[in-house]
């Protein structure tokens, strides 16, 4: 075992919520000594950058309980205990944005806050979307803000996309498809 591994056995579990727990993890440090790291333990989520027919990019408007304010971002969700997170994607984009497709491609996935969580949110791009009905969940306060690639720059520019799930996967979008 190096000596920067972490045990992951008998880790106390110090809270358990509805979708995440918080465990109590010891690491020997360079030093020797045993440090005790809390780790917040997540099933994951996804997060999907819809491509409307006419090219703009279907955010959406959220409101977060978090922050008592609405965010832009891409639509998302957490996965099931052990889903596939493409059945997570095919299902969030429809209960937030009501469209549905077939055409989802992964971007890549990614640690969104490495040094206390462990949550894998692996990101897609959507494209050939057919619009339906939303699905929101209680508690869901979502509008469609379909955007140009244009309006996101500027929006990413004045500080009015900040969550990092959309930034990267917007980035990685803009990547993929050559913009």
């Amino acid at each position: 075992m190096s000596e920067l591994n972490t045990s992951m056995e008998n880790e106390p579990v110090l809270f358990q919520g509805r979708i995440f727990k918080v465990v109590e993890r010891k690491q020997i440090g360079r030093s020797g000594k045993t440090l005790v790291r809390q780790v917040v333990k997540h099933p994951g989520a996804v997060g999907i950058v819809p491509i409307l027919p006419d090219g703009r990019v279907l955010l959406i408007d959220q409101y977060r309980i978090t922050f008592q304010r609405n965010i832009f971002e891409i639509p998302a969700g957490t996965r099931e205990i052990g889903e596939d997170p493409l059945i997570t994607a095919k299902r969030e984009l429809i209960e937030e944005t009501g469209y549905r497709t077939d055409n989802i491609e992964l971007l890549a996935p990614i640690y969104t806050s490495p040094g206390i969580l462990q949550e894998e949110l692996v990101l897609y791009i959507a494209t050939d979307l057919v619009e339906g009905e939303t699905a929101l969940e209680d508690g869901e306060k979502i509008l469609p803000a379909p955007k140009t690639w244009d309006e996101i720059d500027k929006m990413i520019d004045a500080r009015e996309i900040v969550d990092a799930k959309s930034l990267v996967g917007l980035l990685l979008a803009k990547r993929k498809l050559g913009i």
